[in-house]
C-alpha cells in the first residue's frame, strides 16, 4: 500500500508508534481500538481512510500484536471489508465489530487465532448483519449487560438525520448469525435541537449509568455549542429508547469529539480520555476541529466531568492531534491507542483529522495524584 521502505522519523513522536502510514499516499490512520488477550498480549487495530483507501467500496483494517505490554508492535494481520471497527475480547475470540466501508452495512468478524486470521461477513449467517447501507460507528465500547451484548450504531439516510440506537445479542449466542441481533427501536435526530444549531449525533458509548440503567452517550456536531452531548436511555429487553431533548442534551467536557468512556473496576468513578479545547484554540473554528490535547477525565454521574490533567498536547491545531482514542484498565494504568498526526520527517500529517500514525500509551496510575504518561 505504501513505501515502507523509507523509515520516519519517529524519535520525536509521543508514546510508542505502532502504526505509520505517509501522507504522500493519499490514505491515513483511522478508528484504533485495542484488546488484551488472556496471555496479556495486547492486539490493536486501525482502518485505513481518504481519498485512496478504497473506502467507499470496502475499508480495510490492520492487525497489530504486542507481546512486551506494549514495548514493541508487530502487523500480524488485514481485514479486507472492515471499516470504523471496535475490538474486544469475548468468550474465547477476538471479535471485530463495525461497517463494511463508509457508511454502508454492519458487520461483525472473529478471529479463533488471537488475530491472525478473521471470519469473512459475506451472508446473514456469518456476520453480515445489515443491508442497505448507511450505517456509521467508531471504536466504542461493546459491553456485556443483563445477559446480552451491546454495541452503539447510528445510520443516516439523510443527512439532516441521524438514526441512533444499540444493536444487541445473547451474550452466549452466535454472533455471527443477523437472526441473533436486535437495533433497539430508533430515535431520530431533529436540526432543531439546540436552538437550530444541531447537526448530528454520532459515536455512541454504551454505559450502565449509576442507576443500573443502560444509556447510549453520544457526541454532537455544532457550530456554537461546544462540548455537546446526548444521552439516550436503552430497554434491557433491546427494543426500547428513550430520549427527551429538554433532559437530555447536555454539555459535557470533550463532547464535540470522539470519545470511549468505561467504568472503573475498583470504585464508583467513569473515566475517559477526550480532547479539550483551550480557548486560545477556539479563533475562527469550533471545538470539534481543535485535537491537540488530550486530558484524563472523570465523572461520577456520566454529567459532571473533572479534568485530572492533561496528557499530551502539542502548540500547533492543524497538522497536529491525539484523537479517536480507545483505551483500557490495566491494574493501576490505563492502556490506549491514539490515531495521532505528528511530524514523521516525510511531511507530517496531511491536516490534524487525516493522521499518519496509531501510538500506543500508557497512563501511569491514573487514580492517583499524579498520572503519568508513558
Amino acid at each position: 500500500m505504501w513505501d515502507e521502505s523509507v523509515p520516519p522519523a519517529t524519535e520525536r513522536v509521543p508514546g510508542v508508534v505502532v502504526s505509520h502510514v505517509p501522507a504522500s499516499t493519499g490514505a491515513y490512520v483511522g478508528s484504533p481500538s485495542i484488546a488484551v488477550l488472556p496471555c496479556g498480549d495486547y492486539v490493536a487495530t486501525h482502518d485505513i481512510f481518504g481519498p485512496n483507501s478504497g473506502e467507499e467500496a470496502s475499508g480495510v483494517t490492520l492487525v497489530f500484536r504486542s507481546r512486551d505490554r506494549g514495548a514493541t508492535w508487530r502487523r500480524v494481520g488485514e481485514v479486507q471489508g472492515q471499516f470504523w471497527s471496535s475490538l474486544f475480547y469475548h468468550r474465547g475470540a477476538l471479535y471485530l465489530f463495525g461497517t463494511n466501508g463508509l457508511y454502508r452495512d454492519a458487520v461483525i468478524r472473529r478471529s479463533e487465532d488471537e488475530g491472525a486470521t478473521w471470519t469473512r461477513a459475506v451472508d446473514a449467517a456469518s456476520g453480515l448483519l445489515t443491508s442497505g447501507g448507511r450505517w456509521h460507528c467508531a471504536p466504542t465500547p461493546v459491553v456485556e449487560h443483563a445477559g446480552r451484548l451491546w454495541r452503539a450504531m447510528e445510520r443516516r439516510p439523510l443527512k439532516s438525520q441521524t438514526f441512533a440506537g444499540a444493536f444487541s445479542a445473547p451474550a452466549g449466542c452466535d454472533l455471527l448469525d443477523a437472526a441473533n441481533w436486535t437495533f433497539s427501536d430508533p430515535v431520530v435526530s431533529d436540526p432543531a435541537w439546540l436552538g437550530g444549531d444541531f447537526c448530528r449525533w454520532l459515536e455512541g458509548n454504551i454505559i450502565v449509568d449509576p442507576a443500573g440503567e443502560l444509556v447510549d452517550l453520544l457526541r454532537i456536531t455544532t457550530n456554537a455549542f461546544p462540548d455537546a452531548a446526548a444521552m439516550l436511555h436503552l430497554a434491557p429487553d433491546g427494543h426500547g429508547a428513550a430520549f427527551d431533548p429538554a433532559k437530555d442534551l447536555m454539555r459535557i467536557l470533550g463532547g464535540g469529539n470522539k470519545f470511549t468512556i468505561r467504568p472503573d473496576p475498583r470504585g464508583k468513578l467513569y473515566w475517559s480520555l477526550i480532547n479539550v479545547a483551550p480557548k486560545r484554540y477556539h479563533a475562527g473554528t469550533t471545538a470539534c476541529y481543535v485535537r491537540n490535547t488530550l486530558a484524563l477525565a472523570c465523572s461520577r454521574n456520566l454529567r459532571d466531568w473533572d479534568v485530572r490533567c492533561a496528557l499530551l498536547h502539542h502548540p500547533d491545531r492543524f497538522h497536529h492531534a491525539f484523537q479517536y482514542v480507545d483505551w483500557l484498565f490495566d491494574g493501576e494504568d490505563l492502556i490506549a491507542v491514539s490515531r495521532t498526526a505528528y511530524d514523521d520527517g516525510l511531511g507530517g500529517a496531511h491536516t490534524y483529522h487525516d493522521a499518519n500514525y496509531m501510538t500506543f500509551h500508557r497512563v501511569k496510575a491514573f487514580r492517583g495524584e499524579r498520572p503519568s504518561m508513558a
